[in-house]
Formats: structure tokens, sequence, C-alpha cells
């Protein structure tokens, strides 16, 4: 792969920042109009971007640091978009074995270590809360696991035994977190939240596995031993509860939870972090939101319709769509009716007499019973417990 060099000399071998800025202004164009508040210590990473998009000159003359701060603040900003920005491989190793890693390791695992507390709740809606702490949880946290686990093992490398152990005592801390929260919302009962964190947990737990073996940690390494499938296999370290939610996902949520590649094609829900997706199959919020929005035309609403049926018919046992659907059409003044014109007519007689419609016509509360009960239910077979 050709490298680009900077005017400050950094040379690259991934996307340059000025186009990365273009990335991250195409799919969250929120954060640039004003929508977002971006002060306060913890969301420097979004003030970050919004600097360079001003002074892009600036970006000529930054060096290998700065360069995966930014790569971290566009991952940041747009891993809950539709189009998150390509640059995993960048921070989870690529930038980890630079050249110039050896000048540039030690602040960059600052930054990783800083990042976990990142402040990220307005640029995604996949997210599960603990309401009585405060407490929320999203795919953020494998985000961070995945250049955790990369700093980690670059710190390990690069003979820095004492920074890689900050950096692994956060990771724990982390696993810790999401264990606690889990073990919260069983004891209170919240049925929903905890559906929401399995799906959550998964996929944080798998982003920090594939990056695991992409490093190839040995297996007996005590560390690897400690973390490595958290939510697959018994671990002494940590509670029954996370293989338990690891099957849970399995079961119910993990057709739900996907790419959600068929609402790409609908760019205008880029417009807004308030269209953002949430975790499926608890939709129905969200398809109100976009029905009554004013900030999108009937058109745009009619374009997001058609969007559902074509990501439920790539994915049929899942319910999400169909729930964004009923809370869309619910939210505006004639039902379907009022997108008629703006939806195709054979399109308009599918979501009328298909599986599709028939399933969007369920009420709320009927769906959430029905996970509610399903859960109740469910044992684990690998740890036998029940919710």
């Amino acid at each position: 792969m050709a490298k680009k060099q900077l005017q400050s000399g950094l040379k690259l071998t991934g996307i340059a920042p000025n186009i990365l800025l273009t990335h991250v202004i195409n799919t969250a164009p929120f954060l640039f109009n004003g929508e977002i508040d971006t002060s306060g210590k913890k969301r420097e990473f979004l003030a970050k971007l919004v600097f360079y998009k001003k002074n892009l000159n600036a970006l000529k003359n930054i060096d290998l640091t700065e360069y995966f701060n930014i790569c971290m603040a566009a991952h940041w900003t747009t891993a809950g978009t539709f189009v998150p920005t390509d640059v995993d491989n960048q921070i989870r190793e690529g930038l980890w074995k630079h050249s110039d890693i050896k000048k540039n390791i030690e602040r960059m695992a600052k930054i990783t270590i800083d990042s976990w507390t990142w402040d990220y709740e307005q640029v995604t809606n996949r997210k599960s809360y603990n309401p009585e702490r405060g407490q929320v949880m999203s795919t953020h946290e494998g985000t961070w696991l995945s250049v955790a686990i990369g700093g980690y093992n670059a710190l390990v490398k690069n003979k820095l035994p004492e920074l890689a152990q900050q950096v692994a005592d956060v990771i724990l801390a982390e696993a810790e977190k999401e264990e606690k929260l889990l073990l919260e919302l069983q004891e209170k009962r919240d049925h929903v939240n905890f559906l929401r964190s399995t799906a959550l947990m998964a996929h944080n737990f798998g982003d920090l596995d594939r990056v695991i073996d992409q490093w190839e940690m040995p297996e007996d390494d005590s560390f690897r031993k400690r973390i490595y499938k958290l939510g697959h296999r018994l671990n002494d370290a940590q509670n029954p509860i996370l293989v338990f939610a690891g099957q849970v996902n399995k079961e119910f949520l993990s057709v739900e939870n996907h790419r959600h590649m068929s609402m790409r094609q609908a760019k205008c829900l880029r417009r807004s972090n308030k269209f953002l997706i949430p975790v499926g199959p608890f939709m129905d919020t969200w398809g109100g939101v976009l029905g009554s929005s004013k900030n999108l035309t009937l058109a745009e609403k009619g374009e997001i319709v058609c969007a559902f049926l074509e990501g439920f018919k790539r994915q049929d046992q899942a319910l999400g769509y169909t729930r964004a659907y009923r809370g869309l059409v619910d939210a505006l003044p004639n039902g379907l009716e009022t997108l008629e014109q703006d939806i195709p007519f054979d399109v308009v007689q599918e979501l009328k007499t298909s599986r599709f419609g028939e399933l969007a016509k369920i009420p709320e509360d009927e769906m959430i019973n029905h996970y509610k009960k399903k859960l109740e239910e469910f044992v684990c077979p690998i740890t036998k417990l029940k919710f």
C-alpha cells in the first residue's frame, strides 16, 4: 500500500485525515450544524473534529499521536451511525505498529485510557440504561475494548509493562462494569434494559475477542485467559451472568442487531442524531420520532418505510423494523394513508397484506410482554441460570 506523507513528515498507510473528516461530515453532519453540545472535558473528541473542519490546513502538521486521536474521535463520533468510519484496524492494530510508535506510544496509551470515559451519549442511540444509577452502556465500550487490547499488546511488545498494566486494569474494570450492570438489572427485574444489555455486551466482548485473535495473543497468556470469550465460557474470575447474557442474546436478540445495511439507502436518516438507530427489537419509540419529525419530508418518511420493508426481507426473523414502522405510521395524522402518494403502489399493497404488515399490528406492550415471558422461561444451557 502506498504511503502518504504529510507536511509534518508523518507517513500514513491509512486514510488521509482530511478525507477521514469528509467521511465524518457525510455520516454525522449533525456534529457540525450545532445540533449537539461539544463543550466539556469528556466531549473534547467532538470539539476536535469541529476544530479541524474549520482549520483544514492544521491537519498537515500532525504527528502520529494526533492522527491516532483524530481516528479515535472520528470512530467514536460515527460508531453509532449508519456508516461508521473505516478506521477500526488502524486504531486496533495498524497505528500501534507504525514506524514512529516508540516516540508516540505512551501518549497514545494515555489517550486510550482517557477515551474509556468519553461522553458518547449524543452520538449513539444503541444504548441500555440502569436508571437507578444513571448508568449507560452502548457498543462504544466494544470499540474501546478493541483499541485498549491493541494498545496493551503494543505496550507489552515495546517493553512498557507498567503502562500495559494500567491499560489492563481499565479493561478489567470495563468487564466488571458490564457484569454489575447485568446483575443490577436482573435484581430490579428490568427485562427490557437487561435484554438490550445482552446485545450490547455480546457486541462488546466480541470486539475484544476479535482483536485478541488479531494480535495472536498466546493461549497460555494469563491476561488472555482472564478476558477471552467472556460471553461464551465460564470463567472463575467473572460472574456466570456474562455467559447467561451471551446465551440470552444468541437466543433472542442476535438476529435483530446487525449492520442495518438497508437503512443506509435512506440518507435522510443521517441528518440528525435523533434519527440514529436503537437496539432492536425495541424500536417503536424511534419510529415515532421519525414519524413526528418536522425535519423529514413525507417523501423521506416514505423512503424510510421502504427501507424498513427491505430490511425485514433481508432478515425476516427480526421484528425491529416492523416495530419502527408501527411507531412511524402511528405518529402520522392518517397513518399509512398519509404516505401513500410517496410510496410505490405495490409497496403500499405489500405493507397492508404481508407478514410484515401483520406483525406491525401487534401492540408494543404485547410485543414487550412476549419478550419478558420468553426471558422468564429461558434456562441457560451452559450455566443453568434463569432470569
